[in-house]
């Protein structure tokens, strides 16, 4: 009877499961604005916070004086932006044509010392990039615009901003009677501490990680003479908003500069290859030691919520998959029912990745101790 009684559980969980994620699919237009306004809150809290009881400012005052601020310097960063891109598309053709020349100077290259032609190499006669982009532009925008309107989320989510922050303490009294019957008020105000702890990190980790990251981009684009070095160095930390492909995207558009104004083939290369290695640095080095712990998700889960909340929700689902898991996982762990789904999301301890010959290796030099000191 027991056993019945849990699979009877287990499928009522996959069945709420499976509803949740189709209510999630669906109402995405209303739900992805919400989880982003909710992440900027928590990340412009403290400034509100600051002009409430620093300053005693009115707390309408305040908040509206945080948001614009934020507004303000986002809006500032995309119009830089817009600016210096214009500025390379203007000069396109002449990227478009050098680069061209040097393709088809490698084809011949390639032909020459492989005896193959170029249309086994290239499939066709001639690389029409122009036309290629001319006839999908259309889908190219639907791709970017498919997860939701852009315009619509840039005016409701500090709209939604302004409205959590001003009733964020009638928001927290609802979350303890709602959660009453489920456990008490002290328990439930250290997970809501955790998550805002958690996001917290995050947000602020992730900014301090972009500046550097993009520091070192411009570093190494200028040691290569690449033009526009800290433009392409900051956008490329700025796709940092989308974890793992994010790099991979922003050394394309320096390393096909670099091969469009540069001599050698080895520039873009070493593109791609400083972009690379700072990769490695800013995930093994830099966000480990900036983000810390509390985000403590395993790389393995990390990169499955990503390809999956980018099935879900496109190129916001990627933003929104880590911070999304990392509250689920403070959920669960204060969950006796999921607490093993959270041990599954966290951080694997050393003792997992030990070999039983390390471990032997261990015991014999214990044993080799004991009897020398005999």
């Amino acid at each position: 009877m027991s056993s019945l009684n849990n699979k009877t559980h287990v499928v009522q969980d996959l069945l709420a499961f499976v509803i949740i994620v189709f209510i999630a699919y669906i109402t995405q237009d209303f739900i992805i604005p919400i989880l982003f306004a909710i992440l900027l809150s928590v990340l412009v809290y403290p400034i509100v916070r600051y002009f409430e009881k620093g300053l005693c400012f009115n707390r309408i005052f305040s908040i509206l004086i945080a948001i614009l601020v934020f507004t303000i310097i986002i809006f500032t960063i995309f119009v830089l932006i817009g600016i210096q891109f214009q500025d390379i598309m203007d000069k396109s053709d002449m990227y478009y044509d050098k680069i061209l020349e040097k393709t088809n100077l490698l084809i011949k290259e390639t032909e020459n010392s492989t005896g193959l032609e170029s249309k086994d190499i290239v499939g066709g006669d001639e690389i029409e990039v122009k036309e290629i982009v001319k006839r999908n532009s259309n889908k190219i925008f639907e791709f970017i615009t498919s997860s939701g309107s852009i315009l619509s989320d840039f005016v409701l989510t500090p709209l939604y901003m302004f409205f959590f922050l001003l009733y964020r303490s009638f928001l927290i009294s609802f979350l303890y009677k709602t959660t009453s019957k489920v456990c008490d008020r002290k328990k439930m105000r250290v997970i809501l501490d955790q998550l805002y702890n958690v996001q917290q990190n995050y947000l602020v980790g992730l900014v301090s990680v972009m500046g550097i990251v993009g520091l070192l981009n411009s570093i190494g684009l200028l040691a290569l003479g690449v033009d526009y070095p800290f433009f392409f160095g900051f956008l490329c930390a700025l796709l940092l908003l989308v974890p793992y492909i994010g790099i991979i995207i922003g050394s394309i558009l320096p390393a096909l500069i670099a091969l469009a104004t540069k001599d050698s083939y080895w520039y873009s290369i070493g593109v791609i290859a400083i972009f690379g290695f700072i990769q490695f640095i800013e995930g093994n080095f830099i966000t480990p030691k900036i983000t810390g712990s509390k985000v403590s998700l395993n790389s393995f889960v990390s990169i499955l919520v990503i390809i999956l909340f980018s099935m879900l929700w496109g190129i916001p689902g990627m933003i929104l998959a880590l911070p999304i898991t990392a509250s689920l996982k403070v959920v669960f762990d204060h969950s006796d029912k999921f607490k093993s789904i959270g041990f599954l999301l966290g951080q694997a301890e050393e003792k997992y990745f030990s070999s039983k010959a390390k471990y032997r290796l261990k015991l014999w030099r214990k044993i080799r101790k004991n009897k020398d000191k005999k």
